[in-house]
């Protein structure tokens, strides 16, 4: 299994006592498998996102990813491991509204040292349609440009998975469509592990396995 979740629970304090949002979940993920995490709003779905991609540490329980506990890391070598082996893709594709398509792309390649780097941004620009645009800033780009950009930035330093938390939920219909063929065809041809959080019922059908969450917890 390339994720293990066991006993997972996440707990956050208020003025009245600390409240339960997430309790008990199992998971466990091989590799090369795409999951899909549904539920109504309020049901866990993030929460159980965050953890998986140690964004967040658990109350209780675990999360291992290739064998490493992630709450056993300290913020740094965290920081270096997620850059390593994950790759994330948000709704709101959270580029860097000061650097170029291509430098986007690039960052997590510089933070790996990739000697390539420079070139290996471009490939992933081209893969996904964005050819001769490297150069352009986010504001430059349609909102499914931006998605494209941040698609190839997830995927370009060959990460073991990707996280993503409504990949589709800030476009149209049709070009959403476009985006999750082009992040299933990509996911599949690198071999790359993929976790999604989704609303949308079509785009969770695509995935070889879906997850209901339900008041915090794992429900049939």
């Amino acid at each position: 299994m390339i994720l293990s979740a066991h006993g997972l629970g996440r707990d956050y304090p208020t003025p009245h006592g600390d409240i339960t949002v997430l309790d008990g979940v199992d998971l466990d993920l091989a590799a090369g498998e795409t999951l899909a995490i549904v539920g109504p709003s309020g049901s866990g779905k993030s929460t159980l996102l965050g953890l998986l991609a140690g964004l967040d540490k658990p109350s209780r329980g675990s999360v291992t990813l290739e064998g490493r506990d992630l709450a056993n890391m300290g913020d740094a070598e965290a920081s270096a491991f997620r850059g390593r082996r994950m790759g994330f893709v948000f709704q709101s594709h959270r580029l860097l509204p000061a650097l170029t398509a291509q430098e986007n792309v690039q960052a997590p390649l510089d933070l790996a040292n990739a000697a390539d780097a420079a070139a290996r941004s471009r490939a992933w620009l081209a893969k996904v349609g964005l050819e001769g645009r490297h150069d352009h800033r986010p504001r430059q780009l349609s909102g499914g440009e931006q998605q494209r950009v941040a698609v190839a930035r997830a995927l370009a330093h060959d990460p073991a998975i990707v996280f993503a938390d409504e990949p589709t939920g800030s476009l149209d219909r049709r070009t959403g469509t476009i985006l999750a063929d082009l992040l299933f065809q990509l996911a599949a041809s690198n071999r790359t592990t993929l976790v999604l959080v989704t609303h949308d019922e079509q785009l969770a059908s695509r995935c070889a396995r879906i997850v209901h969450m339900g008041d915090g917890r794992i429900v049939p």
